[in-house]
């Protein structure tokens, strides 16, 4: 599973990426985390408000740090997709 994290660094930036890795070692999943900082890449994506949450470059969240009930939910179904 490949995950991006877009953001400049911002607390949030930085507590979406802790959790995302919380998340993925709670359940097991092998995953290669990339942060994206560049502001033009991270537009590229159309966010305009980070952090960002990108699954198989697919945003998945933008613009706050969901729950870890919802992060755990997303990577769950993501992981299922690539299953099939």
């Amino acid at each position: 599973m490949e995950i991006k994290i877009l953001g400049s660094g911002c607390s949030n930036c930085v507590k979406l990426e802790e959790m995302t890795r919380r998340v993925l070692s709670e359940l097991g999943v092998p995953a290669t985390i990339t942060k994206v900082t560049d502001i033009k890449e991270i537009m590229s994506y159309g966010v305009m408000s980070t952090p960002a949450l990108v699954i198989g470059n697919e945003v998945k969240v933008y613009g706050m740090v969901p729950p870890k009930a919802r992060l755990t939910e997303i990577i769950t179904t993501e992981l299922v997709k690539s299953e099939e």
